[in-house]
């Protein structure tokens, strides 16, 4: 009786493993498309340039030669340029990478809300999944000193950044038009702020510190400016997405990275509304959240990787810049996203006043 009994579960689990199987077989697989299911058709693929977009590009390669589509690209991106294509009903950027706050802030406007049955999300880290957007990649916001400038006693934190007495010199910021609220953060860190007193953040206070040293500051608009401050020596200090701190270095600046608090930063990629073939945006996305596409990504840009099985080969240089060791980890400082992004409107007015010089 037992034994029979033991038979019928064993069978039951048997057929539910199947089933399971077969249902997972049914959906989509990061990483897989289909042979030729593109053929004939055009996607636009939009990021913010340089050494990040030709990781990106490159990435997506295996999809471009299995699927049979023509993949373009372009950039960088702008909310404006998509706000404008929306409203004309005119979208020819097909799959966008954008920041961190903008597809949670406009989503459903400005980007389609995810049907999660076209993408297999499996394999992404828990709650880094928006209802309008997934991850691009993890990587840091930090900074870079220049080691012949400041020699034997160097920055070591944000609290050196902002000290313009013991560390005179130029410090490359951001300077686009996309509002961060970690640069609010830092501004009321650096001003007295504990971390546990933040919230309900006071804008003004923060970037007000930034105000203070304006005359020290270099805004950088692109990626490729960020790097191109290091590589030059134009700036003494540049605050900068890690894939171009990790360019700037192999392209041969005198410049050393510090960790202590980088900031945890997340690029989101995001299907505008209106596109023309839904479906195969859908396929994009799908692809580059697989195993060697992300593979690829990390091992080109030194981003890390979004895909929890991927395990990029990298060289020395490309390993030290990788968020997702535990060393690093250790060091990090996470931002509030959620609070900036439900008070994203007053950050973008006065993010708006201090970039135009007020």
């Amino acid at each position: 009786m037992k034994r029979s009994t033991f038979t019928g579960i064993a069978t039951l689990a048997a057929v539910g493993i199947a089933l399971v199987g077969a249902a997972r077989a049914e959906g989509p697989v990061a990483g897989e498309v289909a042979e030729g299911s593109l053929k004939g058709k055009t996607l636009t693929f939009v990021s913010y340039g340089g050494v990040f977009q030709d990781g990106q590009i490159k990435a997506l390669e295996d999809f471009v030669k299995k699927s049979g589509v023509t993949l373009l690209s372009d950039g960088p991106t702008e909310n404006a340029k998509i706000q404008a294509q929306v409203e004309s009903k005119n979208v020819v950027w097909d799959v966008v990478d954008t920041g961190d706050y903008t597809p949670f802030v406009h989503c459903g406007t400005l980007f389609q809300k995810l049907d999660l049955s076209k993408i297999d999300t499996s394999k992404i880290p828990p709650g880094q999944v928006g209802p309008c957007s997934v991850p691009a990649m993890n990587y840091a916001v930090m900074f870079l000193y220049n080691k012949e400038k400041y020699g034997d006693n160097p920055p070591k934190s944000w609290a050196d950044f902002f000290d313009v007495e013991k560390f005179p010199g130029t410090r490359g910021i951001p300077g686009y038009a996309d509002a961060e609220g970690y640069m609010v953060e830092l501004g009321l860190l650096a001003d007295g702020v504990p971390k546990d007193k933040m919230f309900p953040a006071d804008i003004d206070r923060g970037l007000n510190k930034w105000r203070s040293i304006r005359e020290h500051l270099v805004p950088w608009t692109t990626g490729a400016e960020s790097q191109q401050m290091m590589e030059s020596g134009e700036a003494d200090m540049v605050m900068v997405w890690s894939g171009r701190g990790k360019a700037a270095l192999a392209n041969g600046a005198k410049y050393e990275p510090v960790w202590k608090d980088w900031i945890v930063v997340k690029d989101q990629i995001a299907i505008p509304v209106g596109v023309k073939d839904t479906d195969a945006a859908y396929a994009l996305v799908n692809a580059y959240l697989g195993k060697h596409a992300q593979e690829v990504m990390a091992e080109t840009t030194s981003y890390s990787p979004v895909n929890v099985d991927a395990t990029p080969k990298v060289d020395e240089l490309t390993a030290s810049f990788m968020t997702n060791t535990p060393e690093k980890q250790a060091m990090a400082y996470n931002q509030n996203v959620d609070y900036w992004v439900k008070n994203y409107d007053a950050l973008s007015a006065k993010w708006a006043e201090f970039i135009a010089g007020n």
